[in-house]
C-alpha cells in the first residue's frame, strides 16, 4: 500500500513519489500553465531533490530528466504517494 503525503511540500527528501493529484484550482492560470508544459499531471514520477533553508523558498524536484524549481504555494497544490 502507498504511502499518501498531503503534498510536495511534506514530500520528504530524495523520496520517489508519484503525483496522485493537483488541485488545478488552487493555482494561478500561468501557474497551472507552467505545471502542465512541464510534464505535472497524475502517475507523474516526481522527487524533492532540495529545500530551501527558510520555510519560504523554494522546492527543488525532479520530474522526469528535469529540475525544477517550484514555490512553495505551487508544490502545496500537488498531492503525492510514496512508490514502494
Amino acid at each position: 500500500m502507498a504511502t499518501t503525503f498531503d503534498s510536495l511540500v511534506t514530500l520528504p527528501r530524495q523520496t520517489r513519489a508519484t503525483v496522485a493529484a493537483i488541485d488545478w484550482g488552487r493555482l494561478a492560470v500561468p501557474e497551472a500553465r507552467r505545471l502542465r508544459e512541464l510534464g505535472f499531471d497524475e502517475g507523474v514520477g516526481v522527487e524533492v531533490l532540495h529545500r530551501s533553508r527558510f520555510g519560504s523558498g523554494p522546492i527543488a524536484c525532479r520530474i522526469g530528466r528535469m529540475t525544477v524549481a517550484l514555490r512553495r504555494t505551487v508544490a502545496a497544490a500537488i498531492s503525492v504517494s510514496a512508490r514502494h
